[in-house]
């Protein structure tokens, strides 16, 4: 790609993706969703070219998969490299270095102390096999979750997210011990408590849970997603993760971190809950850690990872060689380029001026985040709060017409994410912000 920013040379979607999209609607079932109906062709950094030859500034980075960028140098050449000498054998016939060297990198990279890795490959793949091992670890069978998560779309994962439609609308019965807490959403803390003593309240409520609806021996564990992610880029209090780790000492309920989005450098360091304080248990990942290969992994201090049984965990493609020397150029990127700060800074320029645009439009409700993992909501009205879903579609169509792609999220819809490539030039990153600005403005 020679383009440094947009380009939109047709109308947006091009008569190429139009062509493909009618393929894809004949031969793809409805379920599979689509955000845009623009068909890539290219990707570099923080661009996509389409199949008509539009360039598009990429605030989605395929859901939080692209931290380090779209074919990012390192990345590809260790696919390259790796690709040529075996693509798989199967970690569980003839073991291969790049799974040891990804689990040693990630032990040492964690905020656990002695801690081991498991990998498998989707971030469903991952949580489903931390609560396995909690499970085994505790004997017990009860898993505590928090309203507003998103944990997967597997029968266990979907019953453990909160969102009913479209991930769980018609496919019950869900899995059984399966209990939510409340979610401690500073935006909507209507108690008129200070927001400290509003997260602990809510942290509190799981203590109450095993007393009245539970008893510990009950609980295996208890996952948390330290930025909810689907649920509307709600990043959990400090108190309320801190009295949660408190309560699970003191009741021997294994915590898990689920950082299938906020990892990988995503927040501005390289896990999100190494901003609280506090050692989790188990901590899942994926998306990024592989650069857009289906890789992701659990990791946790020793003495748990060790409870599963030889066979109890793992699969057929599990830690996939290519995926694991991806991980492994993932990593260098991360510390090469500090793309950490890099977070830290594009999230420090996105919040300002998404902070102006809230100042300006009074459709924006909340703006919040940690480092480059931002959204911002909208209501109809800033005194009820009231949800506003129909802008969402306006503004991100407007965008990108534009030349930027804008995704949305939240319980109730009315958020938009956004998850920029790390490596976001200051140029790109102006313009979809100015663009941003203008679709609001041609919005309300």
């Amino acid at each position: 790609m020679t383009e440094t920013t947009a380009n939109i040379i047709t109308a947006v979607p091009g008569p190429k993706s139009l062509a493909l999209l009618a393929r894809r609607t004949a031969a793809v079932p409805r379920g599979v969703s689509h955000s845009t109906e623009i068909f890539a062709a290219e990707a570099k950094g923080a661009l996509i070219k389409d199949v008509d030859g539009n360039t598009f500034i990429d605030f989605a980075a395929g859901i939080g998969v692209i931290n380090v960028g779209h074919c990012a140098d390192e990345v590809v050449a260790a696919i390259n490299a790796q690709s040529a000498s075996y693509i798989h054998t199967s970690i569980n016939v003839a073991p291969y270095a790049p799974y040891v060297e990804i689990a040693e990198r990630l032990n040492a990279l964690a905020p656990i102390m002695n801690a081991k890795t498991l990998i498998v490959n989707s971030g469903a793949e991952a949580v489903e096999n931390a609560v396995k091992i909690a499970k085994k670890f505790t004997g017990r069978t009860g898993i505590v979750t928090v309203d507003g998560s998103f944990h997967g779309r597997t029968l266990l994962t979907m019953s453990l997210t909160t969102k009913v439609k479209p991930y769980k609308d018609g496919f019950g019965p869900f899995a059984p011990d399966t209990f939510k807490i409340p979610c401690p959403n500073l935006y909507r803390n209507d108690t008129g408590l200070p927001d400290d003593a509003f997260a602990l309240k809510c942290a509190d409520e799981f203590a109450s849970l095993l007393h009245t609806s539970l008893s510990p021996e009950m609980v295996a564990c208890v996952i948390i997603e330290p930025v909810q992610g689907e649920g509307g880029f709600i990043p959990m209090p400090v108190p309320y993760i801190k009295r949660i780790r408190e309560i699970c000492d003191a009741n021997g309920i294994v915590l898990i971190i689920d950082e299938i989005q906020s990892g990988i450098a995503r927040t501005g360091t390289l896990f999100a809950i190494e901003q609280y304080g506090v050692e989790p248990d188990l901590l899942t990942t994926s998306k990024s850690l592989a650069a857009g290969l289906p890789l992701s992994a659990v990791i946790g201090r020793a003495e748990i990872m060790e409870a599963p049984q030889v066979g109890g965990v793992g699969g057929t493609f599990a830690g996939n060689p290519v995926a694991c020397a991806a991980a492994l150029a993932v990593l260098g990127n991360v510390e090469k380029y500090d793309l950490n700060a890099k977070a830290r800074a594009l999230g420090e320029y996105l919040t300002a001026r998404l902070n102006e645009m809230k100042a300006k439009y009074p459709v924006v409700g909340d703006v919040r985040g940690l480092g480059a993992m931002l959204g911002l909501e909208f209501v109809l009205d800033r005194g009820t709060k009231a949800p506003n879903k129909e802008i969402i579609g306006k503004i991100t169509d407007y965008a990108l017409q534009h030349g930027v792609i804008f995704i949305n999220a939240g319980v109730l819809s009315n958020v938009i994410r956004f998850l920029p490539p790390l490596v976001m030039t200051a140029e790109q990153a102006k313009y979809a912000m100015d663009v941003l600005d203008a679709a609001i403005a041609a919005s309300v």
